[in-house]
């Protein structure tokens, strides 16, 4: 996988770079300090992979998105922040980006995240995930979920397996499978974030 870094901090970068280089199948082909920069040289690079950092000096790493998708329409994103104040989570979750992780995490939970994203999955940090999770509301909409199937929804937003859930709620793993396709149906979404957006926009958040 080619990878663009975009950080202001070139400490950072440079442990970014190392990090990834020590896994062995990747290659970091270019990074930048700003906006102007990382603009600049994506205008004759094509990464599949950008990790951007949210604060920049000139722009924020949401300017960074755009462009790049708009460069390169195909091209994947993971965000790493400092910031996990709810509101700015979930206005960079509304970017649809592939990954999201803080900048206090452990360097294990960047190297997850890119191999999640190399699998065509989302990967938002445990930090994250706890942070969206607790923001979870007992409330629910009647006329779109069950009131078992906003019990299951809950347990999905902690990661509990099919098998898992069905163990708490003492119901066949068959049956948690069927809710949980009934539920992505409902809502009209297909993995986890998509699942925070609508509970985000249906209040129950």
């Amino acid at each position: 996988m080619k990878i663009f870094l975009v950080d202001d901090h070139e400490i950072l970068l440079d442990g970014i770079r190392g990090l990834l280089l020590s896994q062995g199948n990747d290659e970091v082909i270019g990074s930048a300090n700003s906006f102007g920069e990382a603009l600049r040289k994506l205008s004759y690079l094509s990464p599949d992979l950008v990790i951007t950092d949210y604060s920049l000096p000139e722009k924020s790493g949401l300017d960074v998105i755009t462009a790049a998708r708009k460069l390169h329409p195909s091209v994947r994103i993971i965000v790493l922040s400092m910031h996990e104040e709810i509101r700015l989570v979930r206005e960079i979750l509304e970017k649809e980006v592939d990954g999201y992780i803080l900048k206090k995490d452990s360097h294990e939970e960047l190297v997850k995240a890119v191999r999640a994203v190399k699998e065509g999955k989302v990967y938002l940090s445990s930090d994250i995930n706890e942070l969206l999770i607790k923001g979870l509301s007992a409330k629910t909409d009647k006329s779109v979920l069950t009131s078992r199937e906003t019990e299951i929804l809950k347990l999905i937003g902690q990661e509990f397996t099919n098998k898992e859930i069905g163990e708490k709620l003492f119901i066949s793993e068959r049956t948690v499978e069927t809710h949980r396709k009934n539920i992505f149906r409902k809502t009209r979404t297909n993995n986890l974030v998509g699942l925070i957006k609508y509970a985000y926009e249906n209040d129950l958040m």
